[in-house]
């Protein structure tokens, strides 16, 4: 795992630049930097490197082509590499390879049998620059699920910039893109910027599955799809999985193990974070069962029991017979993160989780350099109670016919201007044009007017109709389109690059994926229990009784840290009346409001943290309103 950037018509003070841009990725990639410049230096790429493949200098990068005619510069891990290798010589692609990394590899086989073909036979996590120095062509691919980031747009007019990280961007000289107040509404809706756009004014995210072209004078982009989630998905309910239940687990666990084994490959050391979850136990479980040594594993824990899940993971550490390393953290441990995060995530971003995620990941990196995760387990097998409370609540609101809710919606709306609370979740819900609709509408909280400017770009899934004939297969859909890389992986990728820990997710492989789409809904929900299928794998290596206890989540008590002098004197400055009016960007009353209820009558609502990150990512980017740039 790496930091990749670069640029386009730059200009004479093009290496300054990318290489302030590898130094703003230092801790992406902190073992070595590259800069590589076309020779009529139009074109600038830049990488920071974590060696986990080939330590040696052959796996520096940016790196070209045994041709010369492709540089790339290349940030994940391709676990099939070795079968693409192999793929190479025995077609004559090439005689021999340099070194032993996967990046020669994936460049060699982009070389050889082009970009869409290459990103379709590659299965891994990466967001990848390759430039094609005859053809002058700039190409820009992600990942299928969005484990990696990659952000891009024109700064100072038509120079085109890109990077693994958005403060990479905001460092070039003359940066001056404005922040896009159309986006706020959205944030506040979820606590996270939907792709592909990002805080800043024609700075975009690359969404999942797809590539982006850019030819010389690089004054325009094409964007394609190479895979995608949609796509999978009605294709794999189109053709079901026709086997038994059992045979569905046994078909799930092979293709685990597959991406397990694959995912366990480095010349680092290796290990997996756990919880007291079915999802990382899963994945812990099928490690231990695969490796010969044992398997290292690790834990934070809460001295307050309703956050603490460490006392349960480490009981099935012990009995899977992995080195288990727990750490208990303090209150301050978790407030002292406060302050990083918003140059950690480089935009704002408001999934409390973040700090545990964080924290975990610190304390991980002293022992490891690669460490597996359970993520994607609740959104491919249904593991969200909340997918059958919106399908309760949609099976009875579609009965009323959408002409008579739309009107009934927007008038409850107006009222519910005055009124707040319930019934502005109600009129929000009733206006639903479907389940995923109404999905995406529940989880905006009370629906508050915090941005002082209206009109709110579209999220990803405004317009879809509903694809799947089963209601909350939709909702997962949903969730793998939008929550999920944009929120939970995210999370996940900053938190732990921040220690330079690489951080790597079996359950997200191609295939996994690709199968899950198959399985009917019964295989993933079953008589109230969610995440069948992972349970039924789960249970020949762990005792039922060591998983089935209520799961706490990653989860911190701000609702009670916030009213704690210190940390309660900061939200204040944050949220001062004099600098919000200043600022421009949030209806300064409605903030006031948020606070005064949360102080005065202990309302706490999930909006006032959303509310901070902002105004605390706001301080770190410069503290410029509406009007100051």
């Amino acid at each position: 795992m790496c930091g990749i950037a670069g640029l386009c018509n730059w200009g004479e003070n093009w290496r300054q630049n990318i290489e302030r841009m590898n130094e703003r990725m230092y801790h992406r990639g902190p073992d070595a930097s590259g800069v590589w410049a076309s020779a009529d230096l139009t074109v600038a790429l830049g990488h920071r490197r974590l060696a986990i493949v080939d330590l040696t200098p052959s796996g520096a990068q940016p790196m070209e082509s045994h041709d010369g005619r492709y540089v790339i510069a290349y940030n994940g891990e391709i676990y099939n590499y070795r079968a693409i290798a192999d793929k190479l010589r025995a077609e004559g692609k090439t005689a021999a390879f340099r070194g032993t990394s996967d990046t020669e590899v994936l460049l060699e086989a982009f070389s050889a049998y082009g970009v869409p073909e290459t990103l379709r036979m590659s299965k891994g996590m990466f967001a990848i620059a390759l430039y094609d120095r005859e053809e002058q062509t700039l190409f820009l691919a992600r990942d299928r699920v969005g484990e990696k980031p990659l952000y891009y747009g024109f700064v100072r007019g038509q120079r085109f910039a890109f990077a693994s990280d958005l403060n990479a961007i905001a460092a070039l000289d003359g940066f001056d893109n404005d922040v896009d107040g159309r986006v706020l509404e959205n944030y506040f809706r979820y606590g996270y910027i939907p792709a592909p756009f990002s805080i800043y004014e024609n700075i975009y995210k690359l969404q999942p599955g797809k590539y982006l072209k850019i030819k010389f004078p690089f004054n325009k982009y094409d964007i394609l799809t190479y895979w995608s989630m949609e796509e999978r998905a009605v294709y794999g309910q189109q053709h079901p999985f026709l086997g038994t239940e059992r045979e569905a687990a046994e078909e799930l666990e092979r293709l685990l193990k597959e991406s397990i084994r694959g995912q366990m490959e480095a010349d680092v050391p290796v290990g997996a974070f756990l919880s007291a979850g079915i999802d990382s136990s899963t994945v812990v479980s099928l490690m231990q069962s695969l490796s010969g040594r044992k398997v290292r594993s690790f834990t934070i824990g809460m001295w307050d029991e309703k956050f603490n899940e460490a006392k349960i993971a480490g009981e099935i550490a012990a009995h899977l017979g992995t080195e288990h390393t727990e750490l208990y953290i303090t209150e301050d441990d978790a407030r002292n993160v406060i302050p990083k995060l918003a140059e950690m995530f480089g935009e704002p971003f408001a999934d409390s989780s973040q700090i545990p995620t964080y924290l975990v990941s610190r304390m991980t990196r002293e022992h490891v350099t690669v460490s597996l995760s359970g993520d994607g387990g609740d959104e491919l097998f249904g593991g969200y109670g909340v997918y059958a409370s919106v399908n309760r609540i949609w099976n009875r609101t579609k009965k009323i016919p959408y002409v008579i809710r739309r009107p009934a919606s927007a008038l409850l709306g107006r009222l519910s201007a005055e009124v707040k609370g319930p019934l502005a979740v109600k009129a929000r819900l009733l206006g639903a044009r479907g389940i995923g609709d109404m999905y995406l509408r529940s989880e905006i909280g009370e629906g508050f007017a915090i941005a002082a400017r209206g009109g709110a770009y579209p999220t990803v899934m405004d317009g879809r109709s509903e694809l799947l004939a089963e209601p909350q297969r939709n909702l997962m859909l949903t969730d793998l389109q939008m929550y999920h890389p944009d929120d939970i992986l995210n999370k996940v990728d900053r938190s732990a690059m921040a220690v330079s820990l690489e951080t790597r997710v079996p359950m997200l492989d191609r295939d996994v994926v690709e199968f899950a789409w198959t399985l009917p809904l019964s295989c993933c929900v079953q008589d109230g229990v969610t995440k069948k299928v992972l349970r039924d794998i789960l249970y020949r290596y762990v005792p039922r009784g060591l998983v089935e206890r209520p799961k706490t989540g990653f989860a911190i008590p701000l609702h009670r840290w916030l009213k704690e002098p210190k940390l309660r004197r900061w939200a204040e400055d944050l949220l001062d009346r004099d600098l919000l009016v200043r600022q421009g960007f949030l209806d300064a009353d409605v903030v006031r409001r948020l606070w005064r209820d949360y102080t005065e009558r202990d309302i706490w609502r999930v909006q006032i943290w959303y509310i901070l990150m902002f105004q605390e990512w706001l301080q770190y980017a410069g503290g410029k309103g509406c009007g100051d740039r």
